[in-house]
């Protein structure tokens, strides 16, 4: 055979049998998980790579307004292309997704006006999630979008076990102020500069809650931003006040990455 020709088979075989011997490439897969708080069922979003091996880090995603959509699903699936299991919850039961803006009103109002019933549905999607087979129980976190922004917050104040608790653009107001010593998490909020729905009092006043109770904490404010930065669908809502900004969306989701990663000790 002419070496040339010898050579080319040679490096040929080599490329195939490496690609036999390679692992399978990682793919995320999803499924439904059931869950029930005083007689309601809930039907949570769990995303997670299944090629990964062992227990890994929870995340729970908690949903805006509108309820358990498109957007939140997507956030748990790019937290499992991060080697997460991610569960996005469902604060309204049997899955709901609100029909228009008054029906998102109402759900998220009647969930916001009650923080027992705020912290125990927070609480039984952390529950589930922390069951899971591919979780490891030691090391959960909690990130929230507007509406579950401030859930995430409540979930931490009511002193859940959380390695970290993460909200974007959130309310941060509160019928029950940590506690000295309670809240387990690091809690970190981003924060629209010029978001008109988190108004300067209510930033002062967080501060203040959170240092009181001894919490290590973050606000990260980001220039120009409003409220709903990190969601590109925000535009269409056509509220005053409310739109995406790229440069937040991006560097919100970085900060939150090392947020986790020194949490859960994956520095």
């Amino acid at each position: 055979m002419d070496h040339s020709l010898a050579l080319f088979a040679a490096v040929a075989m080599t490329a195939v049998m490496g690609l036999a011997a390679s692992p399978a490439r990682a793919e995320v897969v999803t499924r439904t998980v059931e869950y029930t708080h005083e007689g309601t069922t809930f039907k949570g979003y769990l995303a997670y790579d299944d090629a990964a091996e062992g227990k890994r880090p929870g995340v729970l995603v908690v949903h805006e307004w509108y309820g358990l959509d498109d957007y939140a699903k997507r956030r748990a699936r790019e937290l499992a292309e991060l080697g997460y299991v991610a569960l996005a919850a469902d604060m309204y039961g049997g899955g709901k997704v609100a029909a228009s803006r008054e029906e998102a009103a109402r759900l998220a109002g009647a969930v916001r006006g009650d923080a027992g019933v705020m912290r125990g549905r927070a609480a039984a999607a952390l529950g589930a999630l922390r069951e899971q087979p591919e979780t490891d129980p030691e090391r959960l976190g909690a990130i929230g979008y507007c509406f579950g922004g401030t859930v995430v917050l409540e979930l931490a104040r009511s002193g859940a076990d959380l390695d970290a608790a993460v909200s974007f653009h959130g309310g941060l107001g509160t019928q029950r102020p940590a506690e000295k010593g309670e809240v387990k998490a690091r809690v970190v909020v981003f924060n629209g500069a010029e978001d008109p729905m988190v108004p300067h009092e209510e930033r002062q006043a967080f501060m203040k809650e959170m240092t009181a109770a001894g919490v290590d904490w973050q606000l990260v404010e980001y220039g120009h931003a409003v409220h709903s930065f990190s969601n590109p669908n925000s535009d269409k809502a056509g509220i005053p006040g409310v739109a995406y900004n790229e440069k937040a969306d991006r560097r919100s989701w970085a900060a939150m990455r090392q947020v986790f990663e020194e949490a859960f000790g994956d520095e």
